[in-house]
C-alpha cells in the first residue's frame, strides 16, 4: 500500500475531529460564547449542512488543480476556518468557522478519495480507501474523547488549537508525503466529470450510501440516552462503550477493505442484513445490557464500515474523479442528517426505541437499493465479480465510463 495513502488518512483524521469536537464541549462553549445549548447544536448541524451542500461546489472551483495541490488549498482553508474557530468571540464568528471547516472538510473527501484511486493499482483501490477512511474511524474513536480531554482541561479554544495543530501536521506530511501527479483521473474536467450525473443508476447507488449512513447514525446520534435510560448503564460507562464501539469500526472497516474490491455488491447486501438484525435486536432487547452491547457492537462492525464497498461501487458506478467522491460523500452526509433529524423526531412520539426501529427501516431500504445488483450479478450470464472489477476499474482509469454490472 502507498505511503500516501496513510498520509490521507492523517488528514481525514483532522477534519473529522473537527466535525465532532463541538459534541464533547457543548457546555464549555454554550458559556464562552455566550449562547444557548441549542445554539451550540446547531453548529454541528451547520458542520454538516456546509459539508453536503458546499463541498462539491468548492471541489468544482478546485478542479484543474493537480489533486496535490488541490489537497494544500484545502488544508489552507481548513485552517483559516479552524483559526477562526479557536478565536471566536461571538457565536456568529463560531457559525461562519464551521461552515468554512465543513465546506473544505467535504471537498477534503472527495480529492482524497479520488487520489486514493489515481496512485494505487485497480485491484486494491477498495482496500486503499478502508485505510484512508480509518481516518474517520480513529477520528471518532480517537479524535472526539483526546479533544473532550484538552478542552475540559484548557479550555475549548484549546481544543480547536489542538486540531488546528495536528491539520499543520496533516498538511506538511502531505506536501511531503504524497506524490505529484496530474488531474484526477479521467482528464476531461468539469463536463465529462458532471456528465456521469446524467446515469440514472449512479442516483440509485448513492441512495443506497445515504440509507446505509442514515440508517447507522438514526441509532448511533441516539446511544448515550438509549443506554443510560432503557438499558441503565452508568452515565460513566457510557464512554467506556462507545470507544468499544469506535473500535469495532476501525475492526470493521479494515475487513470490509479485504472483500470490497472482489465482492462489492456481496459485502454491502450482507452488511445491510446484519444492520437490519442488529438494529431489530437492540430495539427489542434494549433493557438487557448484554444483548444491548452485543447489538451495538454489532452496529458497529456492519455500518459506517461498509465505506470502501460503497465508494468502490460509486465509482465503478460512475467514476473516480474528485466530484463524484464528493457527491458521494455529501449523501453520506444527508444520511447523518436524515438519521439524526427524524430519529429526534420519532422519540418524541415513540420513545427512545424509535430510531433503533427506523435504523431497522433504513437498512432494509438500502437492501432493497442493492437487490437489482446482486440479481444481475448472480444470474447465469452475468460476468464474473474479480473481472468485473478489474474492466470496471481499468476503464475509469482510461476515462471511460464503465458501470458495474
Amino acid at each position: 500500500m502507498p505511503r500516501a495513502v496513510y498520509v490521507l488518512a492523517l488528514g481525514i483524521f483532522a477534519m473529522v475531529t473537527s466535525e465532532f469536537v463541538v459534541a464533547g464541549l457543548m457546555p464549555q462553549m454554550a458559556d464562552g460564547l455566550n449562547a444557548t445549548i441549542p445554539q451550540i447544536g446547531y453548529l454541528i448541524t451547520a458542520f454538516a449542512v456546509a459539508m453536503a451542500a458546499g463541498g462539491p461546489f468548492l471541489t468544482v472551483a478546485l478542479m484543474k488543480l493537480p489533486p496535490r495541490t488541490a489537497l494544500m488549498v484545502l488544508f489552507v482553508i481548513f485552517l483559516a476556518g479552524n483559526v477562526l474557530a479557536a478565536t471566536a468571540t461571538g457565536y456568529a464568528t463560531m457559525m461562519t468557522a464551521r461552515i468554512i471547516t465543513g465546506i473544505a472538510s467535504q471537498a477534503f473527501f472527495g480529492v482524497g478519495i479520488s487520489m486514493c484511486a489515481q496512485i494505487t493499482r485497480p485491484e486494491v483501490r477498495g482496500r486503499a480507501i478502508a485505510v484512508a477512511m480509518n481516518g474517520l474511524m480513529l477520528g471518532t474513536l480517537l479524535g472526539l474523547p483526546i479533544s473532550t480531554l484538552v478542552g475540559e482541561h484548557f479550555g475549548w479554544r484549546a481544543a480547536f488549537w489542538t486540531i488546528t495543530g495536528i491539520t499543520v501536521l496533516a498538511a506538511l506530511a502531505t506536501l511531503f508525503g504524497v506524490p505529484r501527479i496530474e488531474r484526477a483521473e479521467g482528464g476531461g474536467g468539469f463536463r465529462q466529470e458532471i456528465g456521469v450525473f446524467k446515469k440514472p443508476k449512479l442516483w440509485l447507488v448513492l441512495s443506497t450510501s445515504t440509507l446505509i449512513i442514515g440508517a447507522t447514525f438514526s441509532a448511533f446520534s441516539y446511544f448515550n440516552p438509549i443506554l443510560t435510560d432503557l438499558t441503565g448503564f452508568s452515565t460513566g460507562t457510557v464512554p467506556v462503550l462507545l470507544i468499544a464501539y469506535g473500535a469495532a469500526t476501525v475492526v470493521g472497516n479494515n475487513v470490509v477493505g479485504r472483500f470490497a474490491d472482489r465482492h462489492t455488491v456481496p459485502v454491502l447486501a450482507v452488511g445491510l442484513v446484519l444492520n437490519t438484525v442488529f438494529l431489530t435486536g437492540f430495539a427489542l432487547l434494549a433493557d438487557l445490557p448484554a444483548p444491548a452491547v452485543v447489538c451495538m457492537m454489532g452496529i458497529g462492525l456492519v455500518g459506517v464500515t461498509m465505506n470502501p464497498a460503497m465508494a468502490t461501487r460509486v465509482q465503478r458506478t460512475g467514476n473516480a474523479g474528485p466530484l463524484v467522491n464528493t457527491v458521494h460523500s455529501s449523501f453520506i452526509t444527508l444520511g447523518i442528517i436524515l438519521g439524526s433529524s427524524i430519529g429526534a423526531v420519532v422519540i418524541e412520539t415513540w420513545g427512545l426505541r424509535a430510531p433503533l426501529w427506523l435504523g431497522a427501516i433504513m437498512a432494509l431500504a438500502g437492501l432493497a437499493t442493492v437487490l437489482p445488483d446482486l440479481a444481475r450479478r448472480s444470474a447465469p450470464a452475468a460476468v464474473p465479480e474479480p473481472a468485473e472489477a478489474a474492466v470496471a476499474a481499468g476503464d475509469s482509469t482510461s476515462g471511460k465510463q464503465t458501470e458495474q454490472v
